[in-house]
C-alpha cells in the first residue's frame, strides 16, 4: 500500500515545481494539480504559480504553441487530435482553439493524411491492403483518431479503394455488431 506523499512547505513546493518543469513542459493546469496534491498550505500553490509565471518559467501560450507545433511536425496529427490533447493537458479551451488554428493555418490536411498513411502503412501496398473492407475501416478509424476530418479522410482513401465512399454506411453497419458483443 502506497503512503500519502509528504506535504511540502512553500520553498520546498517551489523547488518541487521547478524540478517538475525541468522534467517536461507542463501547462499551468497540470502543474497546479500536481502542486495541489503536495502542498501543505493550499494558498502556497497560487503563490508558487505566480512566482513561476513572473520569472517566465510558466506560460500556457508558449506551452500550447510548442505542443501543437510538435504534434503537427513530429507526429503528423490532425487538428482535432491536437485540440483534444491540449484540453487533456488542461489548457484553457479558448487558448487551445486559437493556438491550433494558428499552428494549422498553412497546412494541407489531405497532404497530412497522405503522410500519416505512408508512415502507418510503411512498406505495404496500400491499394491492395485497403481492398479488404476491414482494413479500409481500420485505416479510416486510425485517421479519425489521429484528428483528421471524415470528409478529407474519405477523399484520400478513395484514391486507394473504390469502396471508400461507403465508409459511413459501413461504419453504421458495424455499430450494431459492436454493441451486441
Amino acid at each position: 500500500m502506497r503512503s500519502q506523499p509528504r506535504k511540502l512547505a512553500y520553498q520546498t513546493l517551489l523547488d518541487y515545481a521547478l524540478k517538475l518543469l525541468t522534467g517536461r513542459a507542463l501547462s499551468i493546469g497540470e502543474l497546479r494539480e500536481k502542486l495541489r496534491r503536495r502542498a501543505a498550505e493550499a494558498g502556497d500553490v497560487d503563490t508558487v504559480l505566480a512566482k513561476l509565471k513572473e520569472a517566465g518559467y510558466l506560460s500556457d501560450e508558449r506551452f500550447a504553441e510548442s505542443f501543437a507545433s510538435a504534434r503537427l511536425e513530429n507526429q503528423g496529427f490532425g487538428k482535432m487530435r491536437v485540440l483534444r490533447d491540449l484540453r487533456a493537458r488542461r489548457v484553457a479551451p479558448g487558448l487551445a482553439e486559437e493556438t491550433v488554428k494558428q499552428v494549422f493555418e498553412g497546412s494541407d490536411e489531405t497532404a497530412l493524411i497522405e503522410t500519416f498513411l505512408a508512415r502507418k502503412y510503411r512498406g505495404k501496398d496500400l491499394a491492395g491492403l485497403l481492398k479488404d473492407e476491414r482494413q479500409l475501416m481500420s485505416a479510416f478509424r486510425k485517421l479519425r483518431m489521429a484528428g483528421f476530418g471524415a470528409g478529407n479522410a474519405i477523399r484520400v482513401l478513395k484514391r486507394y479503394a473504390a469502396q471508400a465512399e461507403q465508409i459511413e454506411e459501413l461504419e453504421e453497419a458495424d455499430a450494431p455488431e459492436k454493441e451486441a458483443e
